[in-house]
């Protein structure tokens, strides 16, 4: 939690883009399991916690634009919560300790709300992205929930994303806290990866460490020896002596900023020489795509720089053919790296998608349908203040080998004979995070091991 001033002045940005109306803002309420008093852990919404500091469920706020008041709607523990939970600060004392000038009531909310409608007054809110939140809003505006889902205030996404894309002083060294645990999450699995472990042994640990640092994991963890699989939350495979290991996995801060860094290594002591192959194009990829970042670049060029690489490299190992920038337009590039470059960081690990990448990452850019293209969540110029992932990846997904093969797509760029002989080879990423400045852009936080030989020395220690 920042100092008081810091949310004070969050509000009043904000607050300076609206000529009149009510900003709502409904807090996360817990989620349960299978009953109210065994909840899944708590997670406040981003948008919240960024203007209000406030870790507790239940809450909301309203910014009353003419009156120029904030107030903070809640209540108080009853004394079963208190028998069952523990006490907490009142909601009066919290309020103060953001700057908040009134508290009411939860139920005081619709009454005001329902006063403000009546009037005419407008009631801007941001899309819901849970289904209690939308059901909230139906009952407290009066809407249907269609209404909840579509009606939401595009000048509030458009002002709140264009404070949260630029992340301040205090924002960047929370950010370089998460990115330092991540750091240790990712060397302590490195070191301990063995032959006959469980996957889930390695995700134990990197959890145990996120939350020994006082937070969490930002994200569920990618720990697999499928590295074809993007997002592989299976964690019962049995690791073997030849296996490529893929950790992609970030601490978050009790502040909820996050850090996002994915490593991959080799099982064994030393990678085989296929292995090290194909990791040190991606890795070439990763560097290219870092030595291109600065302010006016569009990251859309960032993306291609990466792919330009892969290609080329590709083309080294008789699987590409042909050239290369027509490859690119073409798309034939996105049978082995068929996602974006990166994404926006910073409270959430894909910062405000909950908001609309139209908004945050693509500002007025038309998105690609073209398959690979289509996943690039941030093409907008890059801005000083900006916070982004680089993730390059190189994967050999037998299905979309398949897939592809039979239609015989692109058949000019890519050897299909050759491409096979490598469908089991698994996928390679590797990812760190970065700040845009004034003249480039600085790695946040310490820099994790990443070449073949710092990987191969920490296998060996």
């Amino acid at each position: 939690m920042f100092a008081r001033d810091t949310y004070v002045t969050r509000r009043e940005v904000l607050q300076s883009q609206f000529d009149g109306g009510l900003l709502l803002f409904l807090g996360n309420s817990d989620s349960p399991m299978n009953y109210a008093d065994n909840p899944y852990h708590f997670r406040q919404d981003s948008t919240f916690l960024y203007y209000f500091g406030l870790d507790q469920a239940d809450l909301a706020a309203i910014i009353d634009v003419d009156a120029g008041t904030t107030t903070i709607f809640g209540d108080e523990l009853s004394i079963d919560y208190i028998v069952w939970m523990g006490d907490l600060p009142t909601i009066a004392s919290r309020a103060e300790s953001v700057g908040a000038t009134d508290t009411k009531p939860r139920a005081a909310l619709a009454e005001i709300l329902g006063r403000a409608v009546s009037a005419g007054r407008a009631v801007h809110f941001l899309p819901p992205y849970r289904a209690e939140t939308k059901l909230q809003l139906m009952e407290l505006l009066v809407i249907s929930p269609e209404d909840a889902g579509t009606e939401a205030s595009t000048q509030m996404i458009r002002a709140v994303v264009n404070q949260r894309n630029y992340k301040t002083d205090e924002e960047v060294a929370e950010i370089e806290k998460a990115v330092a645990t991540s750091v240790s999450m990712h060397e302590a699995a490195i070191r301990m990866a063995r032959p006959e472990m469980k996957e889930m042994e390695i995700s134990a640990e990197v959890e145990r460490i996120a939350m020994a640092a006082g937070g969490s994991v930002a994200f569920p963890v990618i720990a697999t020896i499928n590295g074809q699989t993007l997002h592989n939350h299976f964690h019962g495979n049995t690791i073997s002596e030849g296996d490529l290991f893929l950790l992609d996995t970030g601490a978050q801060t009790a502040s909820g900023y996050a850090g996002d860094l994915t490593t991959t290594f080799p099982v064994s002591s030393h990678f085989s020489e296929e292995q090290k192959a194909v990791y040190e194009i991606m890795l070439s990829a990763y560097d290219a795509a870092v030595s291109s970042l600065a302010p006016g670049v569009s990251n859309r060029d960032v993306h291609f720089t990466a792919c330009r690489v892969i290609f080329d490299g590709m083309k080294g190992l008789g699987i590409m053919k042909g050239d290369t920038e027509e490859a690119l337009a073409a798309g034939a590039h996105a049978i082995v790296m068929p996602h974006g470059i990166g994404h926006m960081m910073g409270m959430d690990v894909h910062d405000m998608e909950n908001l609309g990448e139209a908004y945050v990452g693509y500002a007025g850019d038309e998105r690609s349908t073209q398959f690979g293209l289509k996943s690039l969540r941030l093409t907008r110029p890059l801005e000083p203040g900006f916070v982004l992932t680089i993730e390059p990846g190189i994967y050999f997904i037998p299905q979309l080998i398949d897939v592809w093969a039979e239609e015989k797509a692109l058949g000019e760029f890519i050897d299909y004979d050759e491409l096979n002989k490598w469908r089991d080879f698994g996928g390679v990423r590797n990812e760190e995070d970065y700040l845009i400045t004034s003249d480039g852009a600085m790695r946040l936080g310490p820099r994790k091991p990443q070449t073949v030989d710092e990987l191969e020395a920490l296998r060996q220690s």
